[in-house]
């Protein structure tokens, strides 16, 4: 019996949408995180009579035919593109972007990588670095002797000394926008590689061409809802104990033709 297979397609389907809710649910206090969303496709169909097929010898056609489904697939996981709440820290160096726009950072290999995760740090050397150790590009190195450190809406990072009322300009930092942001590779520590699907980085200056704009002492919350969530799970729990149940009705029919004498 297809049904079998069919309700086996269905719950490896629910189990991989119970996966992703549960990723979300562990992320729900990571900085700058998406939530996720699977999505699914049903399979191809077997033709048993296929519509528009000639059923009489005065040409008389089937107005529907007869197609049986072979199950579900999934299609896609694909990243909820939305702004999390902004929460105030007042760390000098966290920073929270208001908006479309990625920082970019430099991996140990030289390749660049994004994220939404502003919660910066200051290497023994003075770098601009994210938690992971990995340096800011542009490369903006605080002096030992700096007293504070302030970071305007532009993304321009001044540093003030005891001698000297006015800040002097370290840097500035950058965003970059991708024509197609849920096209990005997800490698983990909130990081993000481009791929063919996302397109080229364009790189330009907050608040400029569309882009967001840097607010110094915040950070950007994760975006997951636990209520829907929630919601989500139970679903997917029901769906998964109905083929659960379809398995079990073809298995009693299976036995009841076995019984046949």
């Amino acid at each position: 019996m297809r049904a079998l297979k069919i309700a086996a397609t269905g719950m490896t389907a629910q189990q991989m949408r119970v996966e992703t809710i549960s990723n979300n649910l562990a992320n729900m206090n990571t900085t700058g995180y998406n939530a996720r969303r699977a999505e699914f496709a049903d399979l191809h169909y077997q033709q048993m009579a296929r519509a528009g097929t000639v059923n009489a010898s005065d040409g008389t056609v089937l107005p529907t035919g007869v197609q049986l489904g072979l199950g579900v697939r999934p299609s896609a996981v694909t990243v909820q593109l939305e702004q999390g709440a902004l929460s105030q820290t007042g760390g000098n160096l966290d920073v929270a972007i208001e908006g479309r726009g990625y920082l970019e950072v430099t991996l140990p290999n030289g390749q660049s990588a994004f994220t939404r995760d502003g919660s910066l740090k200051r290497s023994a050397e003075g770098l601009i670095v994210t938690s992971d150790g990995f340096a800011v590009a542009p490369e903006i190195t605080i002096p030992d002797d700096a007293r504070s450190i302030s970071i305007n809406a532009d993304g321009e990072v001044y540093a003030y000394f005891d001698n000297t009322p006015e800040g002097q300009l370290l840097g500035e930092f950058t965003l970059a926008s991708f024509s197609n942001a849920k096209g990005l590779e997800a490698i983990g520590s909130n990081l993000f590689k481009e791929t063919e699907a996302s397109g080229a980085p364009v790189v330009g200056e907050p608040g400029e061409d569309g882009l967001g704009t840097l607010r110094q002492g915040y950070l950007e919350d994760s975006s997951v809802d636990a209520v829907r969530e929630v919601t989500e799970l139970i679903e997917a729990q029901r769906g998964y104990e109905m083929n659960a149940k379809v398995i079990s009705a073809v298995d009693q029919m299976m036995g009841a033709t076995t019984q046949v004498r």
